[in-house]
Parts: structure tokens; sequence; C-alpha cells
């Protein structure tokens, strides 16, 4: 459905905007009518081809943003800013830092000096192992308890403090805040990602062509092989919850974004089997043990916190979400991939 853009402040800025999660923003906010300005860096993978058929206003590198902030502000509805270093096995902080801690905070500072809206996204990285829970608890208390496993949720983590930091002591700030929570993401546009793509895409090519599938065994007893949970939520869901906060310019905050229901990827496994009308075909290899150390084995988004707030629209299930992405995006695309 497309919605109503005001034509004086209509030009949308998605910073990571051929990204994955980002691409499917530009799409979708381009078709509600937006002047729709994409923020990255393309390098010379197939990341292009996530932005070729999007009608844009313009694409700038990120290094131009806070001066095309700067300068069209008057004419800017809000910032998405989805760009960041977003691979969990990143190591070099140095870069981290420049590009997910100081690249939002400086956005941050200038959207407030603004007066733009700045929705952002968090992750469920900050959750690290999950012992803290899964609570989108925004308090100075509930953020001291989080303590992510790699540098990537460390990276969401600060920023998410600093800007909860700045509202509570009345800082200077947007007129509307949004930090997304992000769970486990599939769909259209993930192929340039390589091992961080959704494990949906990574297993479908062996599936098509009639093949067994590869998961990792459990290593722990509480869990059977291909037992482990996640909260898997289909891209377009993540799109609808910020087409909702354009909408709705009264909502702050940070949430999480996953479906609030738990799935293994066995049962993830089978909904692609399914989706190509195949019985399933799964065989289980041991963990990596590097990853055998930090290694969650449940992750489920407490999504109270976003439908009090107003989103009551139904997110897809693991089998709807999946069978769509099959059947209506990789089936025919070379070797499955897109």
């Amino acid at each position: 459905m497309k919605r109503q853009v005001a034509m004086s402040r209509d030009i949308l800025l998605v910073t990571g905007g051929a990204g994955f999660i980002g691409s499917n923003i530009a799409r979708a906010a381009a078709e509600d009518g937006y002047r729709v300005v994409v923020a990255d860096w393309l390098e010379d993978g197939p990341k292009w081809r996530n932005i070729s058929d999007i009608a844009l206003h313009d694409v700038i590198r990120p290094e131009r943003v806070n001066d095309f902030v700067e300068k069209e502000g008057g004419r800017l509805a809000a910032v998405v800013h989805m760009g960041a270093v977003s691979a969990t096995t990143e190591r070099d902080a140095d870069k981290i830092v420049a590009r997910n801690i100081r690249a939002s905070l400086d956005l941050w500072d200038l959207c407030g000096r603004k007066s733009l809206g700045f929705i952002y996204a968090s992750s469920a990285a900050t959750y690290g192992d999950g012992t803290a829970g899964f609570t989108d608890d925004e308090s100075t208390q509930g953020l001291s308890l989080l303590a992510p496993l790699n540098p990537y949720g460390w990276s969401k983590l600060f920023v998410d403090r600093r800007i909860m930091a700045d509202v509570e002591n009345d800082a200077s700030r947007p007129p509307q805040f949004a930090g997304l929570r992000f769970f486990n993401v599939y769909g259209p546009g993930e192929a340039h990602k390589g091992d961080m793509r959704s494990v949906v895409h990574k297993i479908y090519p062996a599936a098509a062509q009639g093949e067994s599938v590869t998961l990792f065994k459990s290593h722990n007893p509480e869990f059977a092989d291909g037992g482990q949970l996640r909260d898997f939520i289909h891209v377009s869901d993540c799109v609808d919850v910020v087409r909702w906060l354009l909408e709705n310019p009264d909502v702050s905050g940070i949430f999480n974004v996953g479906t609030g229901k738990a799935r293994s990827f066995a049962d993830l496994a089978r909904a692609v089997f399914a989706a190509l009308g195949q019985a399933p075909r799964i065989t289980y290899v041991d963990m990596p043990e590097s990853l055998q150390k930090a290694y969650q084995y449940f992750t489920e988004a407490d999504v109270t916190k976003l439908r009090a707030a107003g989103y009551k629209r139904p997110f897809l299930s693991l089998e709807s979400g999946v069978e769509s992405y099959v059947n209506e995006y990789l089936k025919g695309r070379d070797e499955g991939i897109g």
C-alpha cells in the first residue's frame, strides 16, 4: 500500500541503502513516494544489483552523508541509518569504532541539530549470550546488564547507551529516534553478505539440486542436533516496522524487531524443502571449536514494547516467509543466489 508523503519534506536518506535491509527499505520508500537518497559503498561486487531496480533520487558515498544532511536538512523527511560493518566476525575494532560508533553518533548529533527523525539499526547481538534475557529495556540499568560477545555487538550497544544517556539527560536530540534490534533476518538482497548470509540463502542451492543440506550439531545436551533456536524474521516485516515508524513520528525508543517466536534451524531447513516440494534431507556436522565457545542456543525477541507502542501488524510465520523467499525470489536466479 502506497503511503502519503509530505511534499515539503519528501527526501529520505537511507545509509547502507545498497545493503540487505537498507535496500529493501529504500525500495519500499521509493514506492511510497519518497525521493530516496542512498548512501553506501558499492565496490566491485554484486551489491549494486540491490538498488538497480529502484527509482532513486541520488546515490552518495558515506563520507558525504554529513555534508548532505547539512545542505538538504530542510527537505529531508528523516534519516534511516542502516550503514555499518555488519559482520559479527569482524575483529578490527578501530574499523568498528569508525563506521559503527563514530558515524552513528555524528549523525545522531546532526539530526538533533537539524530536527530530523533518526531511525537506526541496533542489533540483537547486544544481548550477548542471552543470560540477561531479550527484553528491549532501554533504561540505564537495563542496558548495563548486557554483555555482547563480539566487537559488532559492543558497537551497537555503545550507540544505544549513548543515545539513551542523551535522552535521559535531556540533551539535544532528534524529534523522533528509534533503535531497531533486528533478530535473524532473511530475504531478498542478502547475496553480497558472504558468510553473513542467512541459513536459508546458504542451503537453498543444495536443496534445489536435490542434495542433502548441512547444519551444525548441538554441543549442548539440552538441544538436539539442529534444535538450536533463533527468532527468524523476513526482511519485509523489518521494512514494515520502519514504514510504520515513519508514519508515526511520535513513537521513539529502542525496539526488538523479531517475530517473538523462536524456531529451530531444523525447522528452517524443513521449510526450505517444503517450499521446493521435497522431503527434507539434513546432515549434521561438528561446530567449529571457535564457535562452540560463544554460541547462542536460543534467541527470541520480546516484542511487547513494540506492540504496546502501537505496531499491530502480524509477522510472517517461518513457513510463509521461507516459501515466499524461495518461490518468489530465489527460484530462477543464477545458482539460486541474488
